[in-house]
């Protein structure tokens, strides 16, 4: 699902999420739809490595339906290169909110920066969404 310009899978096909297993077994079944994330952070880390790959699909089928946008138009110079989990509250399986905190470094035209965020997660009806900035 790499749309032109986005950066895969790392080395030997590790995940963008920076759990170190491959992509096969990490975010690509939650990609492909074959699994839903069990916690507010295993979903922040799908979004990231849908971020990575370039799947606008999975960013707005896990987007909260009170705040997701219509469209998103990912830029293609755009490269994120890893992802740092700071903090946490909350969003485990039995709980239905949750926070991450995270740095996500990219480069973009030749200069690097991070976006830095503490996201707001609900599950509703078993499935965690993203909600927004905390």
């Amino acid at each position: 699902m790499s749309g032109p310009g986005m950066s895969g899978p790392g080395k030997a096909g590790r995940c963008p999420c920076g759990r170190g297993e491959p992509y096969d077994e990490c975010c690509g079944p939650l990609h492909r739809g074959r699994r839903k994330a069990a916690t507010a952070e295993a979903l922040m880390r799908s979004r990231y490595s849908a971020f990575a790959v370039g799947d606008e699909d999975y960013l707005l089928a896990t987007w909260h339906p009170g705040t997701r946008p219509a469209s998103l138009d990912l830029d293609p110079e755009q490269r994120w290169t890893h992802l740092e989990v700071l903090s946490r509250t909350g969003g485990t399986p039995f709980q239905t909110t949750g926070t991450v905190e995270f740095r996500a470094h990219y480069r973009w035209q030749g200069h690097r920066d991070e976006l830095h965020e503490n996201s707001r997660f609900v599950r509703e009806d078993g499935v965690w969404f993203y909600v927004s900035p905390a």
